[in-house]
């Protein structure tokens, strides 16, 4: 024990020294940029390096889905540089206007364009845009599309699938070259780097979920991987019902449907109550895995999810 703390006193020399306030100091003169949600800082500040602070505006342990930001927050991001959204998450669709309102300065970026989306009547909403919109002149066709889009609704967990990856990687590449045209070459560096590690990353998954151990179906209570699912060919059976929890009726057809389909683990986020899928459990003798798709390190949670659906035989 002495050995370790002799060894530990010199790391916490080197936490303790002075200059740590001024790196701070530093970090707080940097440009800001913010992101809806902690994949998209994971992956915005692989691209952007250290030339910006990327500040998340959901914050752990938070639903995108239900989230309001507070007064801090909207002081904040009035001194952003940019705003980056994910495209169609529940937070997104009711403060969209009014964040533009609040820092009409502040550009915005969608970075769910080109993104082959899959639409879903559980996630439709209307979402009106009042007559103080503001959103920029080279959004406006986007939007228009988008709120048809919402009409019938969209799968919003764009984030969640390697190949969409790859794309959000490049809406952020334009839209820091249009931030700073200075650095397009590095961050044309710093992209290539990040899509290697997203291609390495879809080839092991798809690897593992190749092998004759992997599950092809899988529950979760809330339907978070879609694209996942669709890249790998998986079926994904949702506990929510229409973002609701079930009725003891719809629990004994997932009950059913568990075992008919082969599921041997159901997926919890951290944000969700847990209890309904630890009734299935029980029943089904399946396992229940936490998951938080909403994790700052994607690679290591899009690992993690996949190796939870390989069984020990």
């Amino acid at each position: 024990m002495k050995k370790i703390l002799l060894l530990l006193i010199p790391l916490l020399a080197v936490g303790c020294k002075p200059g740590g306030g001024n790196r701070n100091k530093e970090a707080d003169k940097k440009p800001v940029i913010t992101v809806t949600i902690e994949p998209l800082r994971y992956f915005t500040e692989a691209i952007a390096g250290d030339d910006y602070r990327v500040v998340s505006m959901v914050p752990k342990g938070s639903s995108p889905e239900t989230y309001d930001p507070t007064p801090l927050q909207l002081t904040e991001l009035s001194q952003s540089k940019a705003f980056f959204r994910i495209g169609y998450i529940g937070f997104e669709q009711t403060w969209a206007d009014r964040l533009a309102d609040n820092a009409p300065h502040l550009q915005f970026f969608d970075l769910s364009r080109g993104v082959d989306l899959i639409y879903d009547e559980t996630h439709a909403h209307r979402h009106q845009h009042g007559p103080g919109s503001n959103y920029r002149e080279e959004e406006e066709a986007h939007s228009q599309a988008q709120q048809t889009d919402e009409l019938v609704g969209v799968e919003p967990h764009i984030w969640n699938s390697a190949a969409n990856a790859q794309i959000i990687a490049g809406n952020i590449l334009s839209a820091l070259r249009a931030l700073n045209k200075n650095r397009e070459e590095v961050y044309l560096q710093r992209y290539d780097s990040l899509c290697r590690r997203l291609e390495q990353t879809d080839s092991l998954i798809c690897a593992m979920l190749s092998t004759p151990q992997a599950d092809r179906a899988f529950m979760i209570y809330h339907p978070a991987l879609s694209y996942f699912a669709r890249d790998y060919g998986l079926t994904q059976i949702p506990i929510e019902a229409a973002g609701k929890e079930p009725s003891p009726a719809h629990l004994k057809e997932l009950i059913g449907l568990c075992k008919e389909e082969g599921v041997h683990v159901v997926f919890v986020q951290p944000e969700f109550d847990r209890r309904n899928a630890e009734v299935i459990a029980r029943q089904t003798g399946t396992q229940v895995v936490d998951i938080n798709p909403l994790a700052y390190d994607w690679q290591e949670e899009m690992m993690k999810t996949a190796r939870a659906l390989i069984r020990e035989d």
